[in-house]
């Protein structure tokens, strides 16, 4: 079967998650995309880009001994891209596998 020549565009919350898993191995990765909440949100207003925020959820073990302005660095760093390519907001919350046991 021959390819028509598609190309697949990912959307932002794909491109977020698989950045996300490659690099933080995580056992649990939740993105979920909450820009329908802001539409009217002046730095959205007027956008085409659709996807500007987004609610986050990260459970990897590559976050032990770090503290939680380092772990949200590394996330803020690996979407670098995504910041300056119109994700306006992100809300992280990053954990260590210990950390969500014990918390049961």
């Amino acid at each position: 079967m021959g390819s028509r020549g598609a190309t697949v565009v990912l959307s932002r919350a794909n491109r977020i998650r698989t950045k996300l898993q490659s690099a933080l191995e995580a056992t649990v990765l939740e993105v979920d995309d909450v820009s329908h909440q802001h539409a009217g949100h002046a730095a959205v207003r007027g956008s085409s880009d659709k996807e500007t925020h987004f609610n986050v959820k990260i459970v990897s073990s590559k976050f032990e001994g770090q503290s939680l302005v380092k772990r949200h660095r590394l996330v803020y760093d690996l979407l670098a891209d995504e910041l300056q390519s119109g994700l306006h907001a992100l809300s992280i919350v990053a954990k260590t596998p210990n950390e969500t046991s014990s918390s049961k």
